[in-house]
């Protein structure tokens, strides 16, 4: 049998079990337009790789979804509500964990809506996959690009900059409407999650959350943002919703990370004062700001020195902390604030 018929076959044949259970084998040959024996084939197959499950007799088998499932679905973007597909299409087709399933709808809903009011294009494809280990959710447009977008809006030109820009969080180019929690609190909901955009792709992973690593573009138009969830995880969407409060307890996004590394372009490093304003942008909008040095080996006086002496003489019911700082950068952090006058 052709690779390529179960290739083809996969992305919809979770639909088609739950709808015709008792004779998927008359909907596979009439979708595929195979004879009884391609079919019998392939429903061996895909039993024997977790697609199905099969029950009864030999001669009327009922088949069930397996541990593998799939729906993938092409929406028009003109007048699309992001949680009709969830509802419709997706979430009665996977066997999810409650706490799993929450997680899941609130990244579906917040990339589709993102899609939907931001991306200016005409279509939005939507993948969801679970497998035995974890939920797969992979959202792609057709739109100008998320970086392209930041970049018109907030007059940044390197795709790093604006993923940091994303990174804090609170970024929205309609603050009337969208307070810029979406794209942020999916990734801190994620154990992994890629956003592709422009020609570049950055990547953050459970076991480094505050970082974004830069990995290899694979999105020719348009964003593409992938989401993975380990259906054994313990985090909840609520803890996800209340870390960034000031105290853990409430629901206001109070506290924000800054991975620095993001501004720090190779062979460049952080060393002006210009660097430190475009760092701080934005961040009177925190009550509490960590600053994240992982990855920096040196930084130069002047971008402290703005970053933390002017910026807090400003702003000075915002409390800066900085983390993870190798010695020559905790040396010039100390030589900074051993300047303030107390």
């Amino acid at each position: 049998m052709p690779r390529s018929l179960l290739r083809d076959t996969t992305p919809w044949i979770t639909e088609a079990v739950v709808h015709h259970s008792d004779a998927l084998a008359h909907e596979l040959a009439r979708r595929l337009a195979v004879g009884p024996t391609a079919v019998r084939r392939l429903l061996h197959q895909l039993v024997d790789l977790q697609w199905l499950q099969v029950d009864g007799p030999a001669r009327r088998p009922r088949y069930r979804p397996g541990l593998l499932r799939q729906v993938v679905r092409r929406y028009a973007l003109d007048g699309l509500q992001e949680d009709r597909p969830w509802a419709r299409d997706f979430q009665p087709l996977f066997d999810l964990p409650d706490h799993v399933a929450q997680l899941a709808q609130h990244a579906f809903t917040e990339l589709l809506n993102n899609a939907i009011e931001h991306s200016g294009g005409s279509c939005v494809t939507v993948s969801m996959r679970q497998t035995p280990a974890q939920l797969q959710l992979l959202v792609s447009d057709d739109g100008r690009g998320i970086f392209d977008a930041i970049g018109e809006h907030f007059d940044i030109a390197d795709p790093a900059l604006a993923m940091l820009e994303l990174a804090k969080g609170k970024l929205s180019r309609q603050p009337e409407r969208h307070s810029g929690r979406g794209l942020f609190f999916t990734a801190k909901l994620a154990d992994v999650i890629d956003l592709h955009a422009n020609q570049a792709a950055f990547q953050q992973c459970d076991w480094q959350r505050t970082q974004w690593q830069p990995v290899r573009a694979a999105c020719a138009q348009g964003s593409a943002v992938y989401v993975a969830i380990c259906l054994d995880t313990e985090r909840t969407l609520d803890q996800v919703l209340r870390a960034y409060s000031l105290d853990g307890q409430g629901y206001g996004f109070e506290r924000t990370v800054v991975p620095l590394k993001l501004a720090s372009a190779p062979q460049r490093g952080l060393a002006s004062r210009a660097q430190a304003r475009r760092v701080a942008a934005r961040l009177p909008q925190f009550r509490r700001v960590e600053l994240d040095f992982d990855g920096l080996t040196e930084v130069g006086h002047g971008f402290v020195d703005e970053l933390l002496r002017v910026f807090p003489h400003a702003h000075p019911e915002v409390q800066l902390v900085p983390l993870n700082m190798a010695p020559r950068v905790a040396a010039m952090v100390d030589s900074v604030r051993e300047a303030v006058p107390a």
